[in-house]
């Protein structure tokens, strides 16, 4: 037959219709009433269109971009797109490793990822601190005898010819009570003396560059003296859009909010 027409085959052979072990159509079919799928529902086609005004998955998790061999590559643009004068997409983008939206975005309440910012060993008794800002934008670091002779920022998005911002904020923890050279305390090793920037591109990072922070005070930020007392220290990364692994593409922008110790009063 060329059409199947379920109410036809239903009047012929009595309202319950047929039972059938298996069924082939090769071509179209219509179902005027509604269908039921007690199995599995595989469609294989270029297209499938729904026009419902609601879909309801039961599936807490929904898979986009679905294909026997997933990449980054492939995922690249990949997400949702809601139509209207102009479109509203928030799609994943591979330049910068990031969810990128095409609207403003409104929220409630943003709780942030706090991570430990790693450190090595540059010799001289300087300590690179290394910020992964893939990983979070808020970071811990307690400080001992060594100096942060360097801060790095890891994977910063530098999408070639677009320009953005990050902002990284560190929670600097005095351990040590020596002032001399401990942990940051003398201008010479202070924070933003030396940093360093490795770009994040194509899914990849790039070669880094260094550079020296703007600080208000037009030298370094140093930390206090006191043994746990607290500094937050934020860093602005601007990267303008030029080539990433030039020094002149990024300017770094120091403050710092500083000796936060417990009060004298309260519990």
């Amino acid at each position: 037959m060329s059409q199947l027409n379920v109410d036809t085959i239903k009047n012929r052979l009595g309202t319950g219709g047929p039972t059938l072990q298996a069924l082939s159509v090769t071509n179209d079919a219509t179902v005027g009433g509604a269908l039921t799928v007690t199995g599995n529902f595989t469609v294989n086609g270029t297209q499938t269109i729904i026009n419902t005004n609601i879909l309801d998955v039961k599936d807490g998790t929904i898979g986009i971009g679905s294909t026997s061999s997933p990449t980054d590559a492939l995922a690249d643009g990949d997400g949702i797109v809601i139509y209207g004068t102009t479109n509203k997409t928030w799609t994943w983008e591979r330049d910068t490793g990031c969810f990128e939206y095409n609207q403003p975005n409104k929220f409630k309440g943003v709780i942030e990822t706090v991570s430990t910012g790693s450190t090595y060993d540059l010799g001289g008794g300087r300590v690179v601190l290394e910020l992964d800002v893939r990983n979070a934008t808020t970071f811990t670091h307690s400080l001992s005898n060594g100096n942060v002779g360097v801060v790095s920022f890891k994977n910063m998005p530098a999408d070639t010819g677009v320009q953005n911002g990050t902002t990284i904020t560190v929670l600097f923890t005095q351990l040590s009570s020596i002032t001399s050279g401990a942990g940051n305390t003398t201008a010479g090793t202070g924070i933003g003396t030396n940093c360093f920037v490795v770009g994040y591109e194509d899914g990849a990072t790039v070669a880094g560059i260094s550079t020296r922070a703007l600080v208000g005070s037009g030298t370094t930020v140093t930390l206090s003296t006191t043994a746990s007392d607290v500094d937050f220290v934020s860093f602005f990364v601007h990267y303008n859009g030029g080539t990433n692994t030039t020094a002149s593409s990024y300017k770094i922008y120091t403050t710092k909010n500083g000796g936060f110790a417990r009060g004298s009063v309260g519990v």
